[in-house]
């Protein structure tokens, strides 16, 4: 789970849904939101939550570069673990009705306005409630299969920062052991880590009982909703793009850039823009895309194949 919140395009829900674990994980989030405490659903969000903080913290770095540096590369993987999710949210959806239709068209069209919208970027990544709003965000990916918390974050325009802060955050830890507290690292990393902590928690108690409600009530356009946002964030993970340097009155992280202003915009703030791949390209992001989808595959076999019926987070949560 806490590999793919670091990937656009995957949900941690979805892998722990690949893996079987995903009905005793939302019950046992619902039980802890309503102060009912047993020591197995507290082991198993210890269990979880631990090894999924451990993946994010030592791999956030490394991951943050490789976006960056390979990006087309990364992004064709992105774009197969996605689709790899597809069969898991649909084994809990069939057979199909006009309510998961609709529920599916639906979110389909939420997730194309957000990936084409005016709003993309990081043109108010700087703010601090759109952190804390981030948070939501990555707790949505640890609750819903099929909705990254990735993908979201990098439409909010905080993926690459909320990396490259854990990543800072990595480097003090690292420094304790060496005798030192760098302060002014420590607070930089703070100031984004906080926000988006403060976010998760909110979201995780809210979205896990809101999710309860409404697959209790609404089984079939809940499940179409999740079905119709996994589809969609393939739109918005277009490979082959280069990033478009700021032009003076743009606005970044708030800001209206001047003339002076326009060299200290970091190249993580710049809109991209899509553009043609080479023949090579194509068929390498092709063969990606295929890993991709044959990884997420491979972890759905490795939990068994979780029945419909063990899957269905309604029936594990009445009562």
């Amino acid at each position: 789970m806490g590999l793919a919140n670091l990937v656009p395009g995957i949900s941690g829900g979805t892998m722990l849904l690949a893996a079987g674990v995903y009905p005793a994980f939302i019950s046992a989030i619902a039980e802890l939101s309503t102060l009912r405490f047993r020591l197995r659903s507290l082991v198993l969000l210890g269990s979880v939550g631990a090894s999924a903080a451990c993946a994010i913290l030592l791999l956030a770095g490394p991951t943050r570069s490789l976006v960056v540096e390979q990006r087309w590369v990364m992004y064709s993987l992105f774009i197969g673990l996605t689709l790899g999710g597809i069969p898991l949210v649909w084994r809990m959806a069939r057979p199909a009705t006009p309510a998961l239709w609709l529920g599916a068209a639906a979110g389909f069209a939420v997730m194309l306005l957000m990936a084409f919208g005016p709003e993309r970027g990081g043109a108010a990544s700087g703010m601090m409630w759109l952190r804390v709003v981030a948070g939501m965000a990555g707790a949505g990916a640890m609750i819903l299969p099929g909705v990254s918390g990735g993908y979201l974050l990098l439409l909010l325009g905080q993926y690459l920062p909320i990396l490259a802060a854990i990543d800072q955050l990595q480097q003090v830890l690292w420094g304790l052991r060496e005798g030192g507290l760098n302060w002014v690292l420590l607070s930089g990393a703070l100031a984004v880590v906080v926000p988006v902590g403060i976010g998760v928690v909110c979201g995780v108690v809210g979205i896990s009982n809101l999710l309860r409600y409404a697959m209790q009530r609404f089984p079939k356009a809940t499940l179409g909703l999740l079905l119709g946002l996994l589809v969609g964030a393939v739109a918005g993970l277009w490979p082959f793009q280069h990033g478009v340097p700021p032009q003076v009155g743009e606005r970044i992280r708030g800001q209206v850039l001047s003339q002076a202003m326009l060299a200290d915009v970091d190249h993580d703030d710049w809109r991209m823009a899509p553009t043609a791949p080479s023949l090579r390209q194509a068929f390498t992001a092709l063969a990606l895309v295929l890993v991709g989808l044959g990884v997420t595959r491979a972890i759905d076999r490795l939990g068994g194949g979780t029945p419909i019926s063990e899957a269905e987070p309604s029936t594990s949560m009445r009562g």
